[in-house]
């Protein structure tokens, strides 16, 4: 490795840190719904709300800290953040009932959101646009990495400890990558003159810029909003914790694979081609289960949808970094509020079909919604490609 490309690779490292850490947050929550449920005398649905309350709270966020990342910078705005998210984490191990539990997790929530648009904007300030995706590919390795450590070892962990094991262990995480982001140099960045409105507003007249954050809004109900429910899919089969949370593994594993492609076809196959390659496979994904729920059906999905966030958001991720080049941060932030927006009103409307074991209606659901996602996203990108610039 040549001396300029050590920084360029520590840097990225330590970005791909910050997301493997809020990821494993983020998704630890699915294998602990139906223990929580028990442990405190709840319905799932009510679990299943706190779930998506930690959702609302990580989208809302995101363009709160996008805008302040502008202001003190990217670095400053990961390290505040985890001081909340550490609290948040320990709340939530000693919360005493539901309430407190969701009043925790929303801390949590909201102070985790800080990390991935902050690795985003990083990479877009610091990458040129041409080979761009590749680093974004890594940072979203690392987050798929994050998925599946997060979803096996939570169940695991709760079958053998107790849930509120976890949220103590991604609080210490907070804490440890608290001390390694001090080693993390700010990117170079242009200065902010204008006011938070204008950078909104800036972002909401380009009419590309709100057809990405549309289907970023409708690809999180379908994609991490279902998502939540493999685990419990797997457990109203009989299955243990630790077993719904290895099979809803299958998700980050086959992320994370599938990242690696993605990695070597970019450059090679157009971005329109890789938008319908991902919309295909979740629209496959959804439909596999929505057949026979079965542990073997849900893995399956779990693999493809591995393969759609890899091929699919990786494609909407690089494109919002594009269309407002001058507003990227608020752009990215708009983005990531919107895709856990999505991901929280998923959860919602998922719950009573999931209270009630409908679970193959619930992913036939997300297979009808995948189609117009994957069709648009295709068309949209492809177009994109082809305006006329300047």
């Amino acid at each position: 490795m040549s001396d300029d490309a050590a920084p360029v690779d520590r840097r990225l490292r330590l970005l791909q840190l910050a997301a493997l850490t809020s990821t494993c947050d983020r998704f630890a929550i699915a294998p602990l719904l139906v223990v929580i449920s028990r442990d405190l005398g709840v319905p799932l649905g009510a679990v299943a709300v706190v779930a998506s309350v930690y959702f609302l709270t990580y989208g809302l966020m995101q363009p709160v800290w996008g805008m302040v990342s502008d202001r003190v910078g990217r670095v400053r705005v990961m390290r505040l953040a985890l001081v909340g998210a550490a609290l948040g984490g320990l709340g939530s191990a000693l919360a005493p009932d539901l309430l407190t539990l969701g009043i925790t997790r929303a801390v949590a929530g909201g102070s985790f959101a800080a990390l991935i648009p902050a690795t985003l904007v990083y990479v877009g300030d610091a990458w040129p646009a041409a080979t761009r995706q590749r680093p974004l590919s890594d940072v979203l390795a690392a987050s798929s990495l994050g998925t599946a450590s997060a979803t096996a070892g939570a169940g695991l962990l709760a079958d053998l400890v107790g849930w509120r094991a976890v949220p103590a262990a991604t609080g210490a995480a907070a804490v440890l990558l608290w001390w390694a982001l001090a080693k993390l140099p700010e990117p170079d960045r242009a200065p902010v003159t204008g006011t938070p409105w204008h950078s909104l507003t800036g972002v909401l007249r380009s009419r590309w810029a709100l057809a990405v954050l549309a289907l970023v809004l409708v690809e999180g109900a379908v994609v991490l909003g279902v998502l939540t429910y493999l685990a419990p899919a797997v457990q109203a089969l009989g299955s243990s914790a630790t077993v719904a949370g290895l099979v809803a593994a299958a998700y980050g594993a086959g992320a994370l694979l599938w990242s690696r492609l993605v990695r070597r076809l970019v450059g090679r196959v157009p971005a329109a081609g890789l938008a319908g390659i991902g919309g295909g496979f979740l629209v496959a994904a959804w439909a596999v289960p929505a057949v026979e729920v079965t542990i073997a059906t849900v893995a399956v999905a779990g693999l493809l949808v591995g393969g759609a966030w890899a091929f699919l958001h990786s494609t909407l991720q690089t494109w919002i970094t594009e269309v407002v080049p001058h507003e990227r941060a608020t752009a990215v932030a708009l983005f990531a509020a919107l895709l856990f927006l999505g991901s929280a009103g998923g959860t919602v409307v998922a719950a009573p079909l999931a209270e009630s074991g409908a679970f193959g209606t619930l992913f036939l659901l997300g297979a009808a919604v995948a189609l117009p996602v994957a069709v648009f996203a295709a068309i949209g990108r492809g177009a994109y490609a082809r305006r006329p610039v300047g």
